[in-house]
């Protein structure tokens, strides 16, 4: 059996803040990350940086640290020549790093003032991160289940070893890859999830299902604790959120990106394209059912101590 690590936090305060993005935050402070791997890059190159990002987001107020292992696969780290058992390091790794962020943190006294123990919930990025070519926000893979299942299964092996509080099933942009993870989470038991769509308007998810329909699947598996979405425009959250109401019992979790856009040609994000105050939205995702709140993709530290205030107000 498992343990619910996200059961006792809602009981004490209700909410739970979750981190901000992790690889648009770490460009900010001068990584390059043009490659494949995205944020698992700095894996190899800069593990402080993750370490101190983490650390950074406990200080804004994140109860929860999403790992640097969304773009971390095998298959990945093979293409850069890498052996089974450095990719398995790495991954193990990319917990280590958030695991002793929260350490750190929870051992200076002023820090434990008024606050529960942070979690670490271990990043599955969907198949579509892996090919780096926007498929995460289609979902148009050509794959069967079984292979979705076949692909993700030593990944999430490897994540689980490190011994994360819960998986953080995220940017999953199909009803199909939903099942396949859902399928293979049953394999591992003791191992709570979230399970966390991206969705392309008001009610859909990006390769077309109905949002609702994607989250229904979480009453198929008592292992999901949480069930929303992630790396979606914050336009789209409260409609989606209710779109959603009634379908499941599961707690409800959004960690929308910022919702600037991209211009692929001159490689930049827009200006005055996305949203600068995640106050009063925070405030309409919590009226339309969201415990768990977040940032994902162009969000910072500054962000969640906004998200932050809302919330412990709520």
């Amino acid at each position: 059996m498992f343990t619910n690590p996200i059961a006792p936090i809602l009981k004490t305060q209700g909410t739970i803040v979750l981190d901000g993005g992790l690889a648009t935050e770490l460009e900010n402070r001068g990584a390059d990350l043009f490659d494949a791997l995205w944020s698992a890059k700095l894996l190899v190159e800069a593990p402080d940086l993750i370490r101190q990002l983490h650390y950074d987001y406990f200080a804004a107020g994140a109860d929860v640290a999403i790992t640097a292992s969304y773009q971390a696969s095998f298959a990945g780290f093979q293409k850069r020549g890498l052996s089974a058992e450095q990719a398995a390091d790495l991954m193990h790794l990319s917990v280590r790093l958030a695991q002793d962020a929260r350490n750190a943190f929870w051992a200076e006294e002023v820090n434990r003032r008024g606050r529960v123990r942070p979690l670490v919930a271990a990043s599955i990025g969907c198949y579509g991160a892996f090919l780096a070519d926007g498929s995460e926000y289609r979902g148009d893979y050509g794959l069967s289940t079984t292979q979705l299942i076949d692909w993700h299964r030593p990944r999430m092996q490897a994540l689980i070893d490190a011994g994360p509080d819960l998986l953080a099933c995220e940017t999953i942009p199909s009803l199909q890859e939903g099942e396949a993870l859902l399928e293979l989470l049953a394999e591992f038991p003791h191992m709570p999830a979230w399970l966390s769509f991206s969705c392309c308007d008001e009610a859909h998810v990006c390769h077309g299902e109905h949002f609702a329909d994607c989250v229904a699947l979480a009453n198929r598996s008592p292992q999901i604790v949480a069930v929303g979405l992630n790396c979606t425009p914050p336009r789209f959250v409260a409609p989606l959120l209710q779109s959603a109401a009634g379908v499941t019992d599961k707690p409800l979790l959004c960690y929308p990106n910022s919702g600037e856009s991209w211009d692929a040609n001159q490689r930049c994000w827009t200006e005055g394209t996305g949203v600068t105050d995640f106050g009063p939205p925070t405030q309409l995702w919590f009226d339309a059912g969201a415990r768990l709140i977040g940032g994902c993709c162009r969000t910072g530290p500054r962000d969640v101590k906004t998200i932050v205030q809302v919330m412990r107000d709520a």
